[in-house]
């Protein structure tokens, strides 16, 4: 992911929009899906996403402490969203597009490391962040796999428990 074309704030900005669009979505998929599991492997990675955010607003108001913080309608780096068409999308395509999410943040965040060579704190951050999204992605993958066995079943077969 080359960022060189995007400024220092242009790029904090957008992270924090991400980190915000990413809190409101799996908060409002965790209040949605019944399997207890996954609603806690939501919320936890609601919070993390919230403390990501937290982090990078500081980070932002450290660098450009005149300046308010207002990330974009549409930001300028071409970052994956997750898009809830309509309510009847599987389960299992609304995480694959999350694990796209955190996979583009993961490179994302590796990169705008790149940037804080003469500030190791901030610099160490993103890359923890970068690595967390990671581990967000494989929380996804697995949950993904489990999903999937069971959704179409769901679907197709509605009446499957419904005895003689």
């Amino acid at each position: 992911m080359d960022l060189t074309q995007f400024t220092l704030e242009e790029l904090l900005l957008t992270a924090i929009k991400s980190e915000i669009e990413a809190f409101k979505i799996y908060s409002g998929l965790a209040q949605q899906v019944k399997n207890a599991a996954l609603k806690d492997h939501l919320e936890f990675l609601a919070g993390e996403e919230k403390k990501h955010e937290d982090f990078l607003i500081k980070a932002y108001k450290d660098i450009f402490p005149e300046r308010e913080i207002k990330p974009p309608d549409k930001t300028p780096v071409p970052l994956p969203s997750i898009h809830i068409e309509h309510e009847l999308v599987k389960l299992s395509e609304i995480l694959e597009q999350a694990m796209e999410a955190e996979m583009a943040a993961h490179e994302f965040y590796k990169e705008l490391a790149k940037r804080f060579d003469d500030n190791r704190g901030v610099k160490n951050m993103l890359i923890k962040l970068s690595d967390m999204e990671m581990k967000h992605y494989k929380i996804l993958e697995e949950e993904k796999e489990e999903v999937e066995k069971t959704e179409d079943s769901d679907i197709d077969w509605g009446m499957i428990h419904v005895g003689p």
